[in-house]
């Protein structure tokens, strides 16, 4: 359980063995509430490790007027709590972390990237919760859609999906090469969740006047030694590309009419998805390291 306004970003839950008395709620006496939390027990360095966690018990505060006690069902692991960890945190923080799915591809692909009808849009990280939605609602734009993923079931699901073109970045011999191949007139749009060499190599391959919008840069999150480059200045002015960093929570505002469209879109068979469903809270750090590697499929999701 959590306290929706106080914890709704953090890993946090109900004890199964302590809680709230359902007869003294009816009453109006509230007792105090044990919550499992997980706690960042060391800074990261490289990959995140099991040992970097610490599950604690706390006792939530009490109540105040106009506040809800709500119960977790699902919680999700993503891959900018490794980026903003070392950002916003300190040692012995509650671990940041989310209980909804944001609408990140809905915003980034209509708003960063404006997207029109006939145009070639490029994914990577295309198998995952933001990349394969990103790719559908091309599709539904009107738009040519290439993405890529780590592995061949990944690629099988993409192309389940809708994707025009697909491949392993993991198996070509040229990654340069194999996005050429998917579409030798290159790309007007360009959705970016990785950065670092995929970013580097896709920017030269851009339409003149392209749009890239940078969601994530997960393969970089991990390294102990910063990556050199990409450098792109060049290709940008001569290409007169725009480049835009965003976080999807500068749309708060517009956030129920990105439920609604989406949901629309489910409703009617344009938008699949899938869900990597860990079970037990316990898991949930294993479910937040796997996912950074790669092992999920769709969006990454614990159920507690």
């Amino acid at each position: 359980m959590c306290m929706a306004k106080l914890r709704e970003r953090r890993f946090v839950r109900s004890s199964p063995y302590v809680g709230v008395c359902p007869s003294s709620l009816r009453s109006g006496f509230f007792r105090m509430v044990t919550a499992k939390v997980w706690v960042l027990k060391k800074h990261f360095e490289g990959f995140p490790k099991t040992s970097d966690f610490d599950l604690k018990k706390i006792e939530l505060p009490k109540l105040k007027d106009g506040e809800l006690l709500l119960e977790s069902v699902f919680l999700s692991v993503d891959p900018y709590m490794r980026a903003y960890s070392r950002r916003d945190m300190k040692e012995g923080d509650i671990m940041i972390g989310t209980q909804v799915a944001s609408l990140t591809a809905y915003f980034g692909l209509l708003e960063v990237c404006k997207m029109k009808p006939g145009e070639t849009v490029l994914v990577n990280a295309a198998a995952g919760a933001v990349g394969s939605v990103v790719g559908q609602l091309a599709k539904i734009g009107g738009c040519k859609v290439v993405g890529c993923a780590g592995s061949d079931d990944k690629v099988a699901y993409l192309k389940t999906l809708g994707f025009d073109e697909a491949f392993n970045y993991k198996t070509v011999s040229s990654l340069d090469e194999a996005l050429r191949k998917a579409s030798p007139d290159g790309y007007d749009c360009f959705f970016d969740n990785v950065g670092g060499e995929f970013a580097s190599i896709a920017i030269n391959q851009m339409k003149k006047y392209g749009r890239i919008a940078i969601c994530g840069a997960i393969s970089l999150y991990n390294d102990t030694v910063p990556q050199k480059g990409p450098y792109t200045q060049v290709p940008m002015i001569f290409k007169e590309l725009q480049m835009e960093g965003f976080i999807v929570s500068r749309w708060n505002n517009r956030r129920e009419e990105g439920v609604k469209a989406l949901l629309k879109w489910v409703m009617e068979g344009k938008v699949k998805y899938h869900e990597q469903v860990t079970e037990g809270f316990e898991n949930m750090p294993m479910a937040f390291i796997g996912m950074l590697k790669g092992e999920n499929l769709g969006k990454a999701v614990v159920k507690v």
